[in-house]
């Protein structure tokens, strides 16, 4: 019965650190839309009112024979050069995906048939995810005269499993042995 409730308070310690994890998640962006990745598309538009972050990525939807998803340098993009390029992304099906894994510049052109020359270009800066914003101030909290560090549940929780965990080891673990 003690060993029920040993695993009963491990797992509660385990949701409770889970919780405090504040993850940002991942997008998947179809570039251009219900546009798709065509010529005569204004892909500086589609990107200007969007944030690109580490771990995105980057959907193109295209005609498989008749374009292409590079990465080049800035002055390949301007030029429309597809003679050197720093990878590509084409995998033969029309249905691409660039990981956006590096904060950095990207710049993406489609290198087939005249695509970078009617539009198919696409820069973009990766950034690093914004910070999760600060709880709100608790009204009760704000009338004490002490602070509480921002750090501390940091540092309890990690605490507070590691006690859990030997509490479980010394309880179940061990007694098999």
């Amino acid at each position: 019965m003690a060993r029920i409730a040993l695993m009963a308070a491990v797992v509660v310690v385990a949701c409770l650190a889970a919780g405090l994890v504040s993850e940002v998640a991942a997008k998947k962006w179809t570039v251009g839309n219900n546009k798709f990745w065509n010529p005569n598309v204004n892909y500086t538009v589609w990107a200007q009112d969007k944030h690109f972050y580490f771990d995105d990525w980057l959907y193109f939807v295209y005609e498989r024979n008749q374009y292409n998803v590079i990465e080049v340098n800035e002055t390949n993009y301007i030029s429309c050069n597809s003679d050197n390029p720093i990878a590509n992304w084409s995998r033969g099906s029309g249905r691409d995906v660039v990981h956006l894994n590096v904060t950095k510049h990207y710049y993406l052109i489609s290198g087939y048939g005249g695509g970078c020359y009617a539009g198919m270009k696409l820069s973009i800066l990766v950034e690093k995810p914004p910070l999760p914003p600060a709880p709100a101030p608790n009204k009760s909290n704000a009338r004490r005269a002490f602070t509480v560090s921002a750090f501390a549940p940091q540092f309890v929780i990690p605490v507070a499993v590691f006690a859990a965990i030997g509490l479980m080891w010394d309880n179940v673990v061990l007694p098999f042995w």
